[in-house]
């Protein structure tokens, strides 16, 4: 009676260490005697149990977030950058034997490797073609991880933290261009009423009926307000002949 129950809890202490449940996104990297074997998983696994020993390691992709970098750009100006890197692990084997801790690995590179990027550019790059400056340095870290058997599918840049006396230099500079495009596009405007100003004058020139339709609708919309003054426009031809006589009068004196 002793002896079976010795061979029962034998058999589920056996059980116990030898059986290894994995889920759909783990693998196992088996360890016999020391040597790897293969990677398992996922799904019920067997061990040797004291011969072999099993690494989990996750292929979920995951997000990491770097922390806030002090960076001098190339035209010298001190900024703080941070960024998300997200990756995932494409082969368990490498990623444990090849690297001790691949998360610490992966977060120091990608500090030295943001501060270096950021450091090479300038503020304007940094800000306006933030998609090349997040291309850059994903192929970077893809490269550089791709011995440890992790996959660097994107970087992202964050937050690009500016010195108050640079938002504010950067706040002029908007106002500043501001102002010139509404200059501009005001003396635009002058220019094409201008234009058309001078158009309607020598239409007018040519065809002295268009000046009289002129008179008739302005004195129309005058009439259309409430007001005590009555004008009558009087053609300008009416004054020809006085200023003719005005001008022979002066010339026989002198």
């Amino acid at each position: 009676m002793y002896t079976l129950i010795a061979i029962v809890v034998l058999v589920v202490l056996f059980l116990a260490s030898a059986i290894r449940i994995l889920n759909e996104y783990e693998r196992g990297v088996i360890f016999r005697l020391g040597r790897v074997i293969k990677a398992k998983g996922p799904g019920l696994i067997i061990l040797i149990p004291i011969v072999d020993k099993m690494v989990k390691v996750s292929l979920r992709l995951v997000a990491m977030d770097v922390d806030p970098q002090d960076v001098i750009t190339r035209d010298n100006v001190s900024v703080k950058v941070n960024a998300v890197i997200y990756f995932r692990v494409i082969d368990p084997i490498k990623s444990i034997i090849e690297v001790e801790n691949y998360g610490y690995a992966m977060s120091q590179l990608a500090q030295t490797t943001l501060r270096s990027t950021c450091g090479g550019a300038e503020l304007d790059e940094l800000l306006a073609e933030r998609e090349k400056v997040n291309t850059y340095l994903q192929e970077i870290l893809d490269s550089q991880t791709d011995p440890w058997g992790i996959k660097v599918s994107a970087v992202e840049l964050k937050h690009i933290d500016l010195p108050n006396e640079m938002q504010r230099a950067m706040a002029r500079q908007a106002e500043a261009e501001r102002e010139r495009r509404a200059k501009v596009i005001n003396a635009e405007g002058e220019f094409q009423a201008s234009t058309r100003l001078a158009e309607a004058a020598g239409i007018m020139q040519d065809r002295p009926m268009a000046l009289q339709l002129r008179y008739l609708q302005t004195m129309r919309e005058m009439a259309a307000e409430n007001n005590n003054m009555t004008l009558f426009p009087v053609p300008l031809d009416l004054f020809g002949p006085l200023m003719k006589l005005v001008n022979k009068m002066v010339e026989e004196r002198s």
